[in-house]
């Protein structure tokens, strides 16, 4: 995108060792949003490999580099505070989201209001078995108790306004709980069914065991986080006096 072009929508891509599948979501980007003004902005979480210097081949992405893992919310905060347009998609970086779907979520996300956000729906998970069933148990686990009515936290697709991220409160593991802290603000959050995809490129920088160890715990603090905030309902203005 030329410089002198503002942006409509910012991708923000956090990574960490994702180096082979940079060139092939990128491309897949550029093609989703051809003739839309547009902005890719890959954060670099402390990588060993070459992530950056992938990133940096391609000439036509906005690079920002961790010196040190921070993790993925940490990430996601860093990308989305130096982008530059009002709309925001965010995408995992190992290539099972299809940015294909981004036109179709951002058109529903600007039909909706700029208090909402659109949440990618895996309806058609391409996990391993133990995956697949582990996030299904999660995601209930957490809708009852959160009440974010939410079917899958976990998708990395979402699309929503820069401005009402800024208003969450950042902490680790927040990209988690991103629709209960959408509610939470007064905003609003609907479900988008989006395509899955194998991983064919890198190794996951997740596993099941360490995912549900920090799971219980930031779970607990999100319903601490929701009990402490009573969000205002203001009054309708009082008549002009006569």
């Amino acid at each position: 995108m030329s410089p002198e072009i503002s942006p409509e929508i910012s991708v923000v891509v956090p990574v960490r060792n994702e180096a082979p599948n940079v060139g092939p979501l990128v491309a897949e980007i550029a093609a989703a949003l051809a003739g839309t003004p547009h902005e890719i902005i890959y954060v670099d979480d402390g990588s060993t490999d070459g992530t950056a210097a992938a990133v940096r081949a391609l000439g036509n992405v906005r690079l920002l580099r961790h010196a040190a893992s921070c993790g993925q919310s940490a990430a996601i905060v860093t990308g989305i505070r130096a982008a530059r347009a009002p709309w925001i998609a965010t995408l995992d970086g190992d290539g099972q989201n299809d940015p294909a779907d981004i036109p179709r979520a951002w058109a529903r996300a600007r039909a909706e209001g700029m208090d909402t956000m659109v949440a990618g729906w895996r309806t058609t998970r391409k996990d391993t078995a133990t995956k697949r069933v582990t996030s299904q148990i999660a995601n209930r686990i957490r809708a009852g108790l959160l009440g974010d009515a939410t079917p899958d936290t976990g998708c990395g697709l979402k699309v929503f306004p820069r401005d009402l991220f800024l208003t969450l409160p950042p902490f680790d593991h927040m990209h988690r709980f991103l629709p209960a802290l959408v509610i939470r603000a007064g905003g609003r959050v609907v479900s988008e069914p989006v395509g899955h995809r194998p991983r064919l490129r890198g190794v996951s920088n997740y596993g099941t065991l360490d995912r549900l160890a920090v799971g219980v715990v930031d779970l607990l603090g999100m319903i601490w986080l929701q009990r402490r905030w009573k969000r205002p309902r203001l009054l309708p203005d009082d008549p002009a006096p006569s």
